[in-house]
């Protein structure tokens, strides 16, 4: 596969390509921006590692060029030292797929990198659609829409909806959540995990207003509920 690296770190950059090299990917190291978005223009890459601190425009920014200038969805892997929780939000907000917090090692970047070209690779099921009543999931366009409406979800917040929707009045519990996300327990940090889950709730209006209640079993997992005739409007979400 053909990946971009935006670092302007050298070091970092070359550990970065030297990883993915190894792993039989081309890859092509960008230290600015604009050079970058320059190729951009031009080129098709399958794969984008993003660093947040740039010496030209900072990477969300770039991100949301990404995602307001191509035709195509490129898969974007955020690799920086921002690990706080707003800084995660803003990442996934402007259109982050992934995410990995510097020192990242070898092993796992390998498995950030595969999990998410993965999902670009995913073949079109013989049904594309599943729907939940007004939710509909398309599986080969990996997109859903609410009220026939597109509703804006990142590659693992649409894998966490549709694990929810397919396990409805179930408890999920929280390690099927990680391998969802491609992780293992300890790899993402617990608040990261109920970070997904508060943002996938929001985009879809997962409430009692709008015909559901999400629950947390603290330290265990989420259920997702229908809410029917005579419930009372509560949701319980820790």
């Amino acid at each position: 596969m053909k990946i971009a690296i935006l670092e302007d770190d050298s070091a970092q950059a070359d550990f970065e390509r030297n990883v993915l090299s190894a792993a039989g990917h081309g890859c092509e190291v960008y230290g600015e921006a604009h050079a970058l978005i320059a190729d951009l223009r031009r080129k098709r890459f399958d794969l984008l590692l993003l660093d947040w601190n740039l010496p030209d425009i900072p990477g969300t920014t770039v991100l949301r060029w990404v995602r307001r200038h191509l035709s195509w969805h490129l898969p974007v892997l955020f690799v920086t030292n921002h690990d706080h929780g707003a800084d995660i939000e803003a990442m996934l907000n402007a259109g982050a797929d992934d995410y990995a917090v510097k020192p990242v090692t070898a092993g796992l970047l390998n498995a950030r990198v595969n999990a998410l070209l993965r999902r670009a690779r995913l073949p079109a099921s013989a049904t594309d659609e599943v729907t939940f009543g007004d939710v509909v999931f398309n599986l080969s366009t990996r997109r859903v829409h609410r009220y026939g409406q597109l509703v804006s979800l990142t590659p693992r917040e649409f894998d966490l909806a549709l694990l929810l929707f397919q396990r409805m009045g179930q408890l999920v519990l929280r390690h099927h959540i990680l391998a969802t996300m491609g992780a293992r327990e300890g790899e993402v940090p617990a608040h990261l995990v109920d970070t997904h889950v508060s943002m996938m709730r929001l985009k879809l209006e997962l409430n009692p207003e709008h015909g559901y209640r999400l629950r947390a079993a603290f330290g265990y997992g989420y259920r997702l509920e229908p809410i029917v005739s005579g419930d009372a409007p509560s949701l319980t979400f820790h």
